[in-house]
């Protein structure tokens, strides 16, 4: 077995560092970033919860991103309504057995979403279809929808009211971003509706 060694450690810091520094030079990514939290803050003003779905290390990193809205991330405060649709094994499975993999988020945007709702679709090549299936009925229901990729020209793109672009086309790379932005929104979500209590 090849010892890889420290420089490999370091480099894989590097890229990281290196790509969130790309996002850092991005005003426009930037401003997408706080103008997608604004969104996520008035549909909770309103009464209304996110959505979130993805698949492998996405599907992990829509469950991390509802966990700190239900419960907390800097302080105390109010639990925020929010539902990572990749949890229920019963639903998943009975949609993928009887119908398809595409439709198992669809299925559950259609059961459980209203207008007041934000969706956010997790993809890292912007091309998955049971993603891209629940942004369109998002879509259809008059739900907001966000999408979290990577730079590659997915199809999601199309379908996403906001689309946070990491600019790498590399998997790790784009997951780790997509965390931070999760994080970034999660903390200015509770510093909007609750900070200075």
């Amino acid at each position: 077995m090849a010892d890889l060694g420290v420089q490999f450690v370091a480099d894989e810091m590097q890229q990281s560092i290196e790509t969130k520094q790309l996002m850092l030079a991005d005003q426009s990514l930037l401003e997408l970033i706080d103008e997608v939290t604004g969104v996520i803050v008035q549909a909770y003003q309103k009464g209304g919860k996110t959505m979130l779905a993805g698949n492998g290390g996405s599907a992990a990193d829509a469950q991390h991103i509802a966990a700190e809205l239900v419960n907390k991330l800097a302080f105390d405060r109010p639990a925020l309504a929010s539902v990572a649709l990749t949890t229920d094994t019963s639903i998943l499975t009975a949609i993928v057995n009887d119908s398809s993999v595409e439709f198992m988020f669809s299925r559950q945007v259609e059961a459980n979403g209203k207008p007041d709702d934000v969706f956010i679709g997790i993809s890292t090549s912007g091309n998955s279809a049971n993603i891209i299936a629940a942004l369109k009925k998002a879509r259809e229901m008059g739900i907001v929808t966000v999408g979290l990729t990577g730079n590659r020209m997915g199809k999601m793109n199309e379908f996403c009211d906001y689309c946070l672009k990491v600019p790498s086309a590399v998997t790790p790379r784009i997951q780790e971003c997509h965390i931070l932005m999760g994080h970034i929104i999660c903390t200015a979500i509770e510093e909007r509706l609750f900070g200075n209590r």
